[in-house]
This record gives C-alpha cells, sequence and structure tokens, in this order.
C-alpha cells in the first residue's frame, strides 16, 4: 500500500501538479547589419548658415516697405526704404557745384591756352627786335600761372566728383537691400516708424531678420566623452520632432575644435550634420530654423554578420537559449553592439533561438518554456537580416 501512494504521489506531481512551461518569446540568431553609433546628449536644432539680421546703416523715417513676414526675395531687392528728401537735394546741389566746376575747369584751361599763344607770337616779334624781352618774360610768366590755374581747376572738379559719389552713397544707403536669395523671417518696423543705426559698443535690435532656407543644417551637442571618435564626412540618421517617423540621412560637416564648459551642464562638442538631397529616394522636406532633431552618428558598420536584438542580452554577455524546450544560460561574444542590434563574433550559431523577453520570474535557466508567438508574429520572424535597422 505505501508503494502504491508513493507511485500514485509521483504519477501526480509529474502530471497534474507537474509545473506548466513558461511561455517564452524568442528570437533567432540572423544574419544582417550592425552598427556602432553615438547621439547628442541633448536636442539638436536645425540651423541655417545664412541668417542676417539687418538694419539700415544711417537713421531715418521709414516711407516705404517693399516685403512682408514671410515674401520670397532675391539678392539686391529693396526691403525698405528711408525718407531721402534731404540727401536728394544735397545730392543735387553738389551735382551743379560739379558741373560748375567744370565749366571752371575749362574756362581756365582754355585761358591758359590762349596764353601760350600770346608767348609764341610775341617770341617771333621779340627776335626781330619789335616786342621788348621783359614783355615776352611777363607773358611766360601768365601762361605758367595759366597752367596752375587750369590744375587747380582740374582738382577742384575731382573735388566735386568726389563729393557726388559720397552722396550718391549716402542715398543709397537710405534703402535696405537683401544681401541673399532668402525669406523675410521677421519684420519689427512700420511706415511712419524711425530707425536709428546702432552706436559702438550698444547694439540696437534689427528691424528685418532674413533667413536663407536652402542653407540648413543641423547642430547638435555630442557628450565630450565621443568627441575623439567623431570625424567629418561620417555618415548620420537625423530625426526631426515636425517629421515623426521619418528619418533622413546627412553626414558631419563640421567638428568643434573645443569642448564647451558650461556651468550646470554636461560638457559637450558641437557638431554641424549637412543633409542629403534625398533620403531612401524621397526628397527631403522643408524645415524650418529652429525645429528640434535628434542626430545619430554612425562610427562603424559591420555588414552580413551574425546578430541578435540586444534587449535579448542578459548582464555579462549571456543569453537563454532554447534547447528541447529547456532554457540554457549561454555565454557569447560580442563585437559591434547598439541600442538594437548586438554582433554575434561567439558561442551562438545561425538560426539559434533565445529569450527575447525576461517579463517572467521563472524565466531562468533550467526552466521548461514554450514558445509563445507574439501578436501572432513567429518569434523567429523579429531578429531577420533585413529588419530593425538603427
Amino acid at each position: 500500500m505505501l508503494a502504491a501512494l508513493v507511485a500514485a504521489f509521483l504519477v501526480l506531481r509529474w502530471t497534474v501538479f507537474a509545473p506548466k512551461p513558461v511561455p517564452v518569446e524568442v528570437v533567432t540568431v540572423a544574419r544582417g547589419r550592425v552598427e556602432s553609433t553615438v547621439t547628442n546628449s541633448k536636442a539638436g536644432t536645425v540651423e541655417t548658415h545664412r541668417r542676417a539680421r539687418l538694419s539700415p546703416e544711417i537713421g531715418g523715417r521709414v516711407v516705404e516697405i517693399r516685403h512682408r513676414e514671410g515674401s520670397h526675395v532675391r539678392r539686391g531687392e529693396v526691403l525698405l526704404r528711408l525718407d531721402d528728401s534731404t540727401q536728394q537735394a544735397e545730392l543735387v546741389r553738389a551735382r551743379r557745384e560739379l558741373a560748375s566746376a567744370e565749366a571752371e575747369h575749362r574756362r581756365a584751361c582754355l585761358a591758359a591756352e590762349l596764353a601760350h599763344r600770346e608767348v609764341e607770337r610775341s617770341r617771333s616779334l621779340t627776335r626781330e627786335g619789335i616786342v621788348p624781352e621783359d614783355r615776352l618774360d611777363q607773358l611766360e610768366t601768365a601762361a605758367d600761372t595759366g597752367d596752375a590755374t587750369c590744375e587747380a581747376a582740374a582738382a577742384a572738379v575731382e573735388t566735386a566728383r568726389a563729393a557726388v559719389a559720397v552722396l550718391e552713397n549716402e542715398l543709397r544707403k537710405t534703402a535696405l537691400t537683401a544681401p541673399f536669395d532668402g525669406i523675410v523671417a521677421e519684420l519689427t518696423i512700420e511706415v511712419g516708424e524711425w530707425t536709428t543705426p546702432s552706436p559702438p559698443a550698444l547694439p540696437v535690435p534689427p528691424v528685418i531678420e532674413l533667413l536663407d532656407p536652402q542653407s540648413l543644417y543641423i547642430s547638435a551637442p555630442m557628450d565630450e566623452v565621443d568627441s575623439a571618435r567623431i570625424r567629418t564626412g561620417q555618415p548620420v540618421r537625423v530625426t526631426i520632432d515636425s517629421h515623426p517617423g521619418e528619418t533622413f540621412d546627412g553626414t558631419v560637416t563640421r567638428v568643434a575644435p573645443y569642448v564647451l564648459d558650461v556651468e550646470a551642464q554636461n560638457r559637450t562638442v558641437e557638431i554641424e550634420v549637412e543633409l542629403d538631397a534625398e533620403t531612401d529616394g524621397q526628397t527631403v522636406p522643408e524645415l524650418l530654423p529652429g525645429t528640434s532633431a535628434d542626430v545619430e552618428v554612425i562610427l562603424e558598420v559591420h555588414e552580413d554578420v551574425l546578430r541578435l536584438p540586444t534587449p535579448a542580452l542578459l548582464p555579462g554577455n549571456a543569453v537563454l537559449s532554447v534547447d528541447s524546450g529547456v532554457l540554457e544560460r549561454r555565454q557569447i561574444e560580442i563585437g559591434l553592439r547598439n541600442w538594437d542590434y548586438s554582433e554575434v563574433l561567439g558561442g551562438l550559431t545561425e538560426g539559434e533561438a533565445v529569450v527575447a523577453s525576461f517579463d517572467r520570474e521563472e524565466i531562468q535557466a533550467g526552466a521548461e518554456v514554450v514558445i509563445e508567438e507574439p501578436d501572432g508574429v513567429e518569434g523567429t520572424d523579429s531578429a531577420d537580416g533585413t529588419d530593425g535597422e538603427t
């Protein structure tokens, strides 16, 4: 009877009261792409290389605004005009003074020519004894004086021309023009208001802000510990808050030559990234300067290598593999790794299944398990070699 009771107990323990296999999600070791990457330590920003804050060079009252906020302008187009009545009047006066100086120059030079002809006639008469020597000396002196007067009149003409050029330049300063093709981003003045130039060491707010949307780049702060590994020319992936779910390819174009040391924050190195014209055949959309962006710099890439999802790793580079329905702890060798995938250098072979999630306490080495298919998708598909790239 005792033997029968023991046998019944063992049968019940192995059947009715036997622990149920633990359901687990698994992934298979497969071939694919693995990257070593670093990301910005805090949000980057969409910037533009050409962004000008403009003000007229001289003070005055605004009489015309040619373009409003959001207007596209071409280089050299007038953005606004100041009252130029004073400059116009002074320019008219200067041009008349130039005309007077030119007339005086012609008169003086004609008088000098006449004096030289008189000298020539007097010399022949002096040789014949008709005109005395002292008279000839007087005429030659008068001719030399005429030459000097002609030269002085020519100098006066150049002075008058310079005055005209100065006033023409002052007149041009009453019109504020676009230094490059762009969009009027901000306008802080209206017709009838006064603007003044900025005095030394005292900045005055600009009246117009102009930016070029075709010269965009991404500025991103990277942690100083990663600065030695970042180089110009490295490929990057950019995600932008205004375009969720999309990534844009780009290239590192500049790495700051110094570490930014700001109190109460981590030390960072600023990098600049130029976006490619197209990503996966899609043209990069128009972006607004000031938009937040995140940058992932691709340091190294290994193609067609064994990999498994990084979340499947246990501390110490171990995994739980499934062998005949039982979990086995396996130590593996890891190469490149990132948040998504880790390269497997040894300890696993292609096609082996490992536990993908550890959401139950029962998931431990030695536990009996049954493979669970999450959301109707077979577990072996979550680590294929074609998707899930970082």
